[in-house]
């Protein structure tokens, strides 16, 4: 099959001709019809991820199941996609309906070859996979990835946004975006801060009340009547982690999206002053589970929730090397998806 490769960090990425992946017992083989291309892809091009080298990125994907294995009980040709956390479905963790936090987890595209190829194989598939609607296109069932699920995770499970409330969303790429979308889905009202003119004129494009460049971050306060119910850290770096913390309003809730890597790993908390003073939440969190799908997909499937928008571009593996050094920048909005692996 032909696969998107990885020899280096920051290295030139190559199309080039690879074994197929074995089916697993309890898993089926995708061929991979759309992967998104996510800004953790980027990371772990640019060393925030130690992977194995030579390595396939991607953890986004949606496809056809083309092989299944002996103790899988689903068939050859099903539509589906899966979260990017892949759990075992057995431990105490996932028999609680916590698969994200399952300890031997498996993320296509980190822990092993992901979803920039042909094909990808998918364990204990019975517990992972999410069968797609006909109305689900696989170029938004990938547009879904971690971004939009995250995001609908991160307010409704975390943060159990209220209709009326309001949002701070500090970083509009992929998931703040998609945290835009779901939030007005849900009858909340957001404001949008980003830095990046593109970004900024995205979010007022898809509903944001309003719109404000960091410098400007101060205004949250004003402009919701007391500061935002809910802050939305969608960025994962310090001076977003504080300004998020710093727009809420008393008992307000933040929950930390974005990842955190290399010196923003570890940030200063205004503990006193915030958290303890105003009576702040904050709340981690990572990836959504298979069975909390259905639910995201059936706004999808009536209309309440449009993620076409989302989408600016759709491109080949041999795209993905100029998404990602537009990425180093902070450039461009929206979302971009490969539907195109032959090349």
């Amino acid at each position: 099959m032909k696969a998107l490769m990885m020899h280096a960090v920051r290295g030139p990425l190559n199309v080039e001709e690879v074994a197929d992946p074995d089916c697993p017992t309890d898993g089926v083989v995708i061929e991979v019809e759309a992967c998104g291309v996510c800004r953790s892809d980027h990371h772990t091009w640019t060393g925030g991820d130690a992977v194995a080298m030579p390595h396939i990125m991607g953890h986004e994907f949606a496809g056809v199941v083309s092989e299944v294995g002996r103790d899988c009980a689903l068939s050859v040709g099903q539509r589906i996609t899966a979260p990017f956390i892949l759990a075992c479905g057995t431990c105490a963790d996932c028999a609680a309906g916590h698969p994200t936090i399952c300890a031997t987890q498996y993320c296509p595209g980190f822990h092993g070859p992901g979803a920039f190829a042909e094909r990808l194989a998918i364990r204990a598939a019975d517990f992972n996979a999410v069968a797609l609607p006909d109305a689900v296109g696989f170029d938004i069932a990938a547009a879904l990835g971690c971004r939009v699920t995250t995001a609908w995770r991160a307010l409704v499970d975390r943060a159990a946004l209220a209709p009326g409330e309001w949002v701070a969303i500090h970083g509009c790429g992929g998931v703040g975006l998609s945290a835009l979308l779901i939030a007005k889905a849900l009858g909340a009202r957001v404001v949008g801060i980003d830095p990046t003119p593109a970004a900024r004129d995205m979010a007022r494009a898809l509903g944001a009340d309003h719109v404000l460049e960091p410098g400007e971050a101060a205004a949250v306060h004003d402009l919701t009547g007391g500061g935002a119910h809910v802050s939305i850290d969608a960025l994962g770096i310090a001076a977003t982690f504080e300004a998020s913390l710093r727009s809420l309003r008393k008992l307000g809730r933040q929950v930390q999206v974005g990842m955190p890597t290399g010196a923003h790993e570890t940030v200063p908390l205004p503990l006193l002053e915030l958290v303890y003073a105003r009576q702040l939440s904050l709340h981690g969190m990572r990836g959504l589970g298979a069975a909390e799908f259905p639910a995201l997909l059936a706004l999808i499937e009536t209309g309440q929730l449009d993620l076409a928008p989302l989408i600016v571009d759709r491109i080949a593996l041999s795209d993905v090397q100029r998404v990602f050094e537009r990425m180093d920048s902070f450039a461009g909005a929206g979302v971009h998806i490969v539907t195109r692996f032959d090349a």
